[in-house]
């Protein structure tokens, strides 16, 4: 280590007495931290692009963008006001053909989670893709039903690195900042995190480098999967 709300399906345990510590809630972001979806988020964009004559991103200009909406990430290139509609058209035209065999959970992930739910964390999700996807997404991975929230882009009117994303989730909880880390792969995450001022937690498993999310904010880069239970269950952070 280095320094839309859904219906519950799983039912978190109920608080203690008065006095008992309160559960810790962790917001996760989706794609890059727990899924690995970069293959799929690439590919879609390119094809998107190759759709139509123009200007269009690099691989590395799509990667840099990952964690913002589409509307945000294709915003750079656009020629005219048709041109957002139809890209993100073709996008979700590929996104929805390929999106089952390139979408895996990242090993180690399924375990963690249940074992964070299984020691009293609350859990949700903040992502920057529409709601329907992140819904399919996490049902696919079979982690839907460990979370109690999944704020989408088309959740909120503002989106990470603005902080209402992270904000509205804990509104739905009912968690408090101090008791709230956030955990994710791009430097959006982390500023959203740092904004809203909840604990920012990156992974270095996604699509950003530990230094950049080191730069955004993030307090703690974990280098491994395995790092994540015992991370989080620490004092230090979830206290």
């Amino acid at each position: 280590m280095t320094g839309g709300a859904g219906n519950d399906s799983v039912s978190p345990p109920a608080d203690g007495a008065a006095g008992v510590k309160r559960r810790p809630t962790i917001l996760f972001d989706l794609d890059g931290t727990l899924i690995d979806t970069i293959e799929l988020i690439v590919a879609a964009a390119r094809y998107a692009f190759a759709s139509r004559p123009g200007p269009a991103p690099t691989e590395l200009e799509i990667r840099q963008t990952i964690g913002r909406p589409l509307v945000t990430q294709f915003g750079p290139w656009l020629v005219d006001d048709t041109d957002l509609p139809f890209l993100v058209a073709k996008y979700r035209e590929h996104q929805l053909e390929h999106h089952d065999r390139l979408t895996t959970v990242y090993p180690g992930i399924p375990k963690a989670v249940a074992s964070l739910h299984g020691a009293g964390c609350v859990m949700g999700i903040v992502t920057s893709k529409v709601g329907f996807m992140a819904e399919r997404a996490l049902t696919h991975v079979g982690l839907r039903d460990y979370m109690r929230v999944v704020i989408a882009s088309d959740s909120t009117t503002r989106h990470k690195p603005d902080p209402e994303p992270v904000l509205v989730a804990m509104e739905r909880i009912g968690a408090r900042p101090e008791e709230t880390t956030f955990v994710g792969d791009s430097p959006y995450d982390m500023m959203a995190a740092v904004a809203a001022g909840v604990r920012p937690i990156g992974v270095a498993w996604g699509a950003f480098e530990t230094d950049v999310l080191i730069a955004a904010g993030a307090r703690v880069v974990l280098e491994q999967v395995a790092h994540l239970g015992a991370l989080l269950m620490a004092a230090d952070v979830t206290g």
